[in-house]
């Protein structure tokens, strides 16, 4: 088989945005004239199957990404995680129950890099007995070639710009708070999907970055509201944030390779890679 060439691969990959188009995109996702207009493209999350008694129970989805620590893992970060869960908390009350699907708290995160999973990871796991060690070592060798470039005296930092409605899910959006801190992040994106050996490991960028931490998917959409209804409780649940009235910062000191065999826990060996933001 004649692998391309790293000029093709660099054609073949997504750039994320610039700073300020990534600010301005985030930032209108979080309006209200767009939660009304999400409502149509609102679908119910593969990601779980209905338990048979009015609840949805988790399916497999297996696969590997680069993440900050989860809140269950991260104490630096505890006093913000705490003002997700309690937002979480305010949309299980407010949205028809089965609707929301919310995520165990202590798995709250910021993905830095989807990497692999569902059917792609599966094909790979057959095509390569050696997939996953190969994965884990080409990480690492990325990781100690990227420290030096995305580490700083000045801490990583990105904060919340409202709620996102995502066709299966919503989230808290985040924006950096400074564009040294969205460079760092998109440094890392780009030594880890222009790296060939993960190319040809099956490892590509699917998406432009749009940093988040997940609060819940979607369940049954037959109770999903109509659109103004639906937009009127997201923009009130989103008020608080926007008049920063609770702790708005993420501080990203590191980014860990961590493995999901669905999206209730991420799981790590104490000897994966781990790549520090912080001087």
């Amino acid at each position: 088989m004649q692998h391309p060439t790293f000029l093709q691969y660099a054609r073949r990959t997504r750039l994320d945005d610039t700073y300020q188009v990534y600010v301005n995109r985030v930032a209108h996702m979080t309006l209200s004239d767009a939660y009304k207009a999400q409502v149509q493209y609102i679908q119910s999350s593969p990601k779980f199957i209905p338990d048979g008694n009015d609840g949805f129970q988790v399916v497999p989805f297996p696969g590997y990404s680069v993440i900050t620590p989860p809140w269950g893992e991260d104490s630096s970060n505890a006093d913000f995680y705490k003002q997700v869960q309690a937002c979480q908390r305010e949309l299980v009350k407010a949205l028809p129950e089965g609707f929301f699907i919310p995520l165990p708290a202590e798995s709250f995160h910021m993905t830095l890099a989807d990497l692999i999973w569902n059917d792609a990871y599966r094909h790979a796991l057959k095509v390569n007995e050696d997939f996953e060690r190969r994965l884990q070592q080409s990480i690492d060798q990325i990781f100690q070639r990227c420290e030096p470039l995305v580490q700083g005296a000045d801490p990583v930092t990105w904060q919340v710009i409202g709620l996102l409605v995502m066709p299966r899910a919503i989230a808290l959006g985040l924006a950096p708070k400074a564009e040294r801190s969205y460079a760092r992040v998109t440094e890392l994106r780009r030594s880890l999907y222009q790296n060939i050996e993960l190319i040809n490991l099956g490892v590509e960028q699917q998406y432009h970055l749009t940093g988040h931490i997940t609060l819940g998917y979607f369940g049954d959409i037959s109770k999903l509201p109509d659109a103004n209804t639906f937009s009127a409780i997201i923009s009130e649940l989103n008020q608080p944030w926007i008049e920063n009235e609770i702790p708005q910062e993420i501080h990203v000191h590191r980014a860990e390779l961590r493995k999901f065999e669905n999206m209730m826990q991420y799981n790590r060996e104490n000897d994966w890679p781990v790549l520090s933001f912080d001087a």
